[in-house]
């Protein structure tokens, strides 16, 4: 049956209403993302640390009441406590053996052992470290300036990195703080996050979908604390035992960087090349090298072993989401590649599972 042109101009008018109104809510969220995008990365980082730090604060109702506001400063007081003194020791410690160390270049006492004659028997590399390491003992004033091109990207590049976490560690305490605030009003953001989610995806699945990304954001910072802290032990003890200059200090940069998700080689391969400099290869320093390589490397292994716990998708769905996450969107993308991962392996297994049921025999006879 043809329209008529009344019905026609009608539906014309109404087809247009409707492209005014997507265009102007197109625009309106444009703007708004435009204003709110220079401070994403401080609100999702609040976030994840609200999410995380959450359950102590429940825990605290019971000896504290129910001041949410009182045990949400509290935990942020304590966070801060427990970051900025370790990085301020750390800090002034690696300033003095700086200054230290420019001292005693300068004074001209500075000098390199040579290197024992068993160093060139080494595998594939031994002929070369000895000859670079005996120039290095004899003429190390030369061996400086031949490398001057490089020593200084490297040093550009260190400084850069430098400035690049301290940039980090203040959206970071400014994170902690906002965090705050949020956990003060946690009850209402738990019922206002399940409302999204059950507008978005439905009343059954959105509770479901609220407690995923929740229980996977702790899954992923408790494994990634839980590591670091491991790998600190770990190391830590055999330094100590070694008898490391700055054991404790070197410990907590161990903690420090892999909590940010850097390889533990950053600490230990220094390490190993100073022992090996200053002690020698023998059996004890052989021994402490492979120990302290192989515990850097520990968290290839940890990672899979912790992560998924608690999390109602299989690990390997976190552990892909994690790695895949972290090398697309840096420490970020850690916490959000897996909740993306996993709300979307579940999502893709209840749309397989929701299929339509077969007909009756009796029904399909009476057609």
């Amino acid at each position: 049956m043809p329209l008529t042109p009344i019905t026609q101009r009608v539906l014309s008018r109404q087809l247009l209403d409707v492209l005014i109104r997507a265009g102007l809510i197109a625009v309106l969220a444009i703007f708004c993302f435009r204003i709110f995008v220079p401070f994403l990365n401080l609100m999702v980082w609040a976030l994840i640390l609200a999410i995380t730090l959450y359950p102590l604060q429940v825990r605290l109702r019971g000896p504290l009441g129910d001041r949410d506001g009182l045990i949400a400063s509290l935990i942020i007081l304590l966070a801060f406590a427990v970051i900025l003194v370790p990085t301020y020791l750390l800090g002034v410690a690696v300033a003095n053996s700086l200054e230290r160390a420019m001292a005693i270049f300068r004074s001209g006492s500075f000098q390199i052992p040579p290197p024992a004659e068993s160093v060139a028997a080494w595998p594939l590399v031994g002929q070369r470290v000895h000859d670079f390491w005996a120039q290095a003992s004899t003429d190390l004033t030369g061996l400086v300036h031949r490398f001057a091109p490089q020593l200084k990207e490297a040093g550009l590049a260190l400084l850069g990195t430098v400035t690049g976490l301290g940039a980090g560690l203040l959206i970071f305490f400014v994170a902690l703080i906002v965090a705050g605030i949020l956990m003060a009003h946690g009850e209402k953001g738990y019922a206002s996050a399940k409302q999204i989610a059950s507008r978005i995806s439905g009343p059954e699945s959105g509770p479901q979908i609220a407690d995923l990304c929740t229980s996977t954001i702790r899954a992923v910072a408790q494994g990634v604390v839980g590591i670091a802290f491991i790998q600190m032990l770990l190391i830590g003890i055999a330094f100590i035992v070694m008898g490391i200059p700055g054991a404790g200090l070197l410990a907590l940069a161990v903690l420090l960087i892999g909590i940010m998700q850097l390889p533990a080689t950053l600490i230990t391969v220094p390490v190993i090349i100073f022992v090996l400099v200053t002690e020698g290869v023998s059996a004890a320093t052989v021994i402490f090298s492979v120990y302290v390589f192989v515990a850097g490397l520990a968290d290839n292994v940890l990672k899979p072993l912790l992560l998924g716990r608690g999390v109602a998708v299989p690990m390997p769905v976190v552990l892909i989401g994690a790695l895949g996450g972290m090398v697309t969107g840096g420490v970020i993308g850690l916490f959000i590649g897996p909740v993306v991962l996993a709300v979307g392996y579940q999502l893709f297994w209840r749309w397989v599972r929701d299929q339509p049921q077969p007909e009756p025999a009796q029904e399909q006879r009476r057609r």
